[in-house]
């Protein structure tokens, strides 16, 4: 099917040497909420680096039980696209994945998948119990989504939850992780969970909470300090 894509490049320099940032939209966004709601192209630009902006509806960006092969596109048919299109690079070194939300869950899930892919990941106010989530919900439409994403028994198979992708992997297989979460987002207690289970594998983990909900404000902060931390020499 059609879809969409923001991608932002770098004027200086040879595209096969600017690091390459996939950065994901949240549930109730798409691929323009990042360029439309942060100044990221400016920061990127101040890192010289690619900024891949992908769509995947609200797939919590999962190969779906009852749907479309999200998280095979985003991880490997979107880089492969991106070398074609554009040039960019497929070394580990130079490609890093972000996300608010919904998306810090695609991104954590990418980069715990296939650590070996990225040198870098980042995750805003993530989503990192996803099965937990799905059991809760009451809502009849939401709760018809999960089943479309999980199956009718809202079971998180091991490629779909976080814990286990974490608990297969050894700590000098992983990328390095950054971790924002407002204090006064409901998201917050879970993401201290998931920080302290990277810091308790041994993983390199930077965990940075400060008053705040669930906003564009925080994530606009969010996306400049990943990529200052991630790019900057």
């Amino acid at each position: 099917m059609n879809t969409s894509l923001e991608v932002v490049l770098p004027d200086e320099g040879k595209l096969k040497d600017a690091p390459a940032v996939y950065l994901l939209h949240g549930l109730s966004d798409n691929c323009t909420g990042w360029s439309r709601y942060t100044a990221v192209e400016r920061y990127a630009r101040d890192c010289g680096a690619a900024v891949i902006m992908p769509e995947v509806q609200r797939s919590f960006y999962a190969d779906m039980a009852m749907g479309l092969r999200y998280f095979t596109y985003v991880s490997r048919e979107l880089p492969q696209l991106c070398a074609h299109f554009f040039g960019l690079s497929g070394r580990r070194e130079k490609n890093y994945i972000m996300g608010l939300s919904m998306g810090g869950y695609g991104a954590l899930k990418c980069a715990l998948t296939n650590p070996k892919q990225y040198a870098g990941c980042a995750s805003f106010s993530a989503v990192t119990e996803i099965e937990a989530r799905a059991a809760r919900v009451d809502d009849q439409l939401i709760r018809g989504e999960f089943q479309a994403i999980l199956g009718p028994g809202l079971k998180a198979a091991p490629e779909v939850s976080l814990q286990a992708l974490l608990a297969k992997r050894k700590a000098a297989q992983l990328p390095r992780f950054f971790i924002t979460c407002g204090e006064q987002d409901a998201l917050y207690p879970e993401n201290c969970r998931f920080a302290q289970a990277l810091e308790k594998k041994g993983a390199a983990v930077s965990f940075n909470h400060w008053p705040g909900d669930h906003t564009w404000e925080l994530w606009d902060r969010s996306v400049e300090l990943a990529l200052r931390a991630f790019l900057e020499k």
